[in-house]
């Protein structure tokens, strides 16, 4: 059983740094598609991720339509504020993909219409200075809800 996390264009490399660990500890795969926000060597990113790098199972992609020919017929969801159903609303399935934007615009449109009724959300107060949550703690919140929903696999 595994799970996918897709990183679209992320930003900062402490954020994915961050991600990454998370995915070495609970054996999920992170996808990251380009252009990156960073060089994978950067030092933030590295430090971010400790030594937990040999253990993160990575697929690199140069756009989203190299990323969108490797997910044909995968169960896919899309994280974001533009939804009205909650990431708990939803039931993940093994080797399912859930996918996150950029740190400063989300997703683009054209994955929100591809993916139109795969959206979920974190709810969040309604104040439009609590834009987003951090790309990291958003993640780490639908990854272990989905993990938990599968029985935590491969977990202690």
């Amino acid at each position: 059983m595994s799970l996918n996390i897709v990183l679209f264009e992320p930003e900062i490399p402490q954020n994915t740094g961050n991600i990454a660990r998370t995915c070495a500890a609970t054996g999920s795969r992170l996808h990251l598609i380009k252009p990156l926000g960073f060089s994978v060597k950067d030092k933030y990113l590295k430090r971010a991720g400790l030594d937990y790098w040999n253990l993160v199972d990575i697929t690199y992609y140069e756009n989203f339509d190299e990323f969108i020919g490797n997910v044909i017929n995968k169960e896919v969801f899309i994280s974001t504020t533009k939804e009205s159903r909650f990431y708990t609303d939803v039931t993940y399935t093994d080797g399912c993909y859930i996918i996150f934007g950029k740190e400063t615009a989300g997703l683009p449109d054209f994955i929100h219409q591809r993916f139109k009724e795969s959206r979920i959300k974190i709810p969040m107060i309604d104040n439009a200075n609590a834009r987003s949550l951090n790309l990291a703690n958003s993640v780490n919140i639908v990854m272990y809800e989905a993990l938990r929903q599968m029985g935590f696999p491969k977990m202690i």
